[in-house]
């Protein structure tokens, strides 16, 4: 069987099994990466020496009997804004194009010791600002399954290189619908878990109040498995929480067939009228009815102050971002303008030269509403609508288990579509955003394709802590709808 036809938790079993070594996962995932990146481009780093480093490292301790674990031995790819130690993380900016981290993400950290195989950055939206992965200094991703339209973004490398077979199982951030977005468009499984659940030491931060590490895998098994291995309290993050509660993988595998019966589920009403594409909606409407036909009660619930949710988020995303953003400056690390006169000269050309246009319209417009004069008019008033929202949701999950939305508005944009008006691009976040603001968990699966065979995703979402109810639901939509089908790079590479 072709390493592409492996999910996570099935290539750990033949690896621990003696089926196979790790060195040969390794070396597997990296010929699909040579036969198909020139096209993905779903990667920005990858250290084929040190990954296979790694595996025989990795076999001697399963052979050992020190790793027993799910994971052991699987090879993941990890977004380009989560500090690995010794492997270049660029944060896909020019920027960043030289830096080499002296330490791992707590996220990469719990990998590590679970046995899994660090091989590969993968390409993303620079800064984790936009939704196609086409701001990323090196070139835009192409989506495996029409190499003419986006993968979506931020983590759309991440997304892609999963849904091409270039990884078994990947990492990617969520700050406004970065995982679940992109795993909408490629046809992948992703989750942005409650904030907190996942430690955000070494992640690069953009927006720190809405930042979140999360899974991208093949299925939702793969993403339980994953998720509870990066997840855990950690002191070097004052926003990690600790959970007792994240043995994900275990409930589910003990879930059964008539596991949804009396789970109501809610359809809001803003998020299925104007704007929604009629193919998404009917995709949306088989999902709700394969969720009841699993014993689920899915019905229209209201929830409100969605039109407000973009412009919120983007005015607290970009006000933190212009501050997290403050630091690359030329003087620490990084990028450095060559020519200049004094030190405010380098400053300014380091970050104009630096920066691409979509980081410094950001950094722009967040410098203004935290400016004096309009930190009431914009800012504050963005926070007091922030926890408006929250109150939002907080009403509906008193009647409600969870809630099913699109992911986006649309299937996957072709290439150079979107960034011609950035404000278009904003408007596609508006079925995902309100998930960070409120800090709520939220998962993607692939639910249909439209006719011109993009995929498109079904979102479920829960309140804080509900992962487990999410698994759930995810994984019965996933039994009812069936094999999804594969991306039109694996029939070139057949």
């Amino acid at each position: 069987m072709k390493i592409t036809e492996y999910t996570a938790r099935e290539l750990s079993a033949a690896i621990r099994g003696g089926d196979m070594t790790v060195p040969e996962a390794v070396s597997g995932v990296l010929t699909e990466i040579r036969a198909k990146d020139k096209e993905v481009h779903a990667y920005v780093t990858v250290n084929e020496d040190d990954a296979m480093r790694q595996a025989e490292n990795v076999q001697k301790r399963i052979e050992a009997g020190e790793l027993t674990g799910p994971l052991a031995g699987v090879p993941v790819a990890v977004k380009d804004n989560i500090c690995t130690n010794g492997l270049k993380t660029t944060c896909s900016s020019r920027m960043l194009g030289n830096f080499v981290p002296p330490y791992d993400a707590e996220a990469v950290t719990r990998m590590r010791q679970a046995g899994m195989v660090v091989f590969g950055k993968t390409n993303m939206d620079e800064f984790a600002m936009g939704s196609t992965t086409e701001t990323s200094f090196f070139g835009p991703t192409k989506n495996p399954w029409n190499e003419e339209h986006v993968p979506g973004g931020s983590s759309g490398g991440s997304c892609a290189a999963v849904a091409a077979g270039e990884a078994v199982i990947a990492v990617g951030s969520d700050t406004g619908g970065s995982i679940r977005q992109p795993s909408s468009y490629c046809g992948v499984t992703g989750m942005k878990p409650t904030y907190g659940t996942v430690s955000r030491y070494g992640l690069i931060a953009y927006g720190s109040s809405l930042d979140q590490i999360g899974p991208v895998a093949k299925d939702v098994t793969d993403c339980a498995l994953l998720l509870e291995t990066i997840a855990g309290h950690d002191r070097k993050d004052s926003t990690s929480i600790a959970r007792k509660d994240t043995d994900f993988s275990e409930r589910l595998s003990a879930a059964s067939e008539a596991d949804l019966a009396g789970m109501r589920i809610g359809l809001p009403r803003d998020y299925y009228g104007d704007g929604l594409d009629e193919e998404v909606r009917k995709v949306m409407e088989d999902a709700a009815a394969m969720l009841r036909t699993r014993g689920a009660v899915v019905e229209p619930c209201d929830l409100g102050l969605v039109k407000y949710a973009i412009p919120a988020y983007y005015i607290i995303a970009c006000a933190e971002a212009s501050s997290n953003l403050e630091r690359f400056d030329g003087v620490k690390y990084g990028y450095r303008a060559e020519d200049y006169e004094g030190l405010h000269d380098m400053y300014r050309k380091t970050r104009s030269q630096g920066f691409g246009p979509e980081v410094r319209r950001r950094i722009m417009l967040g410098s203004f509403v935290l400016s004096s004069g309009y930190y009431d008019a914009y800012y504050l008033k963005a926070l007091r609508t922030k926890a408006l929202i929250k109150a939002e949701f907080d009403k509906v999950f008193r009647d409600y288990d969870l809630i099913l939305a699109p992911a986006a508005p649309t299937a996957a944009p072709k290439i150079g579509t979107s960034l011609q008006d950035p404000l278009k691009m904003y408007l596609s976040d508006i079925y995902t955003v309100s998930v960070n603001l409120a800090g709520l968990p939220g998962m993607t699966v692939p639910a249909g394709l439209t006719r011109d065979g993009l995929p498109v995703g079904a979102q479920l979402i829960g309140d804080c802590f509900a992962e487990e109810k999410i698994f759930r639901a995810a994984l019965q939509l996933e039994k009812e709808r069936g094999a999804f089908g594969r991306p039109a790079i694996f029939v070139k590479g057949a």
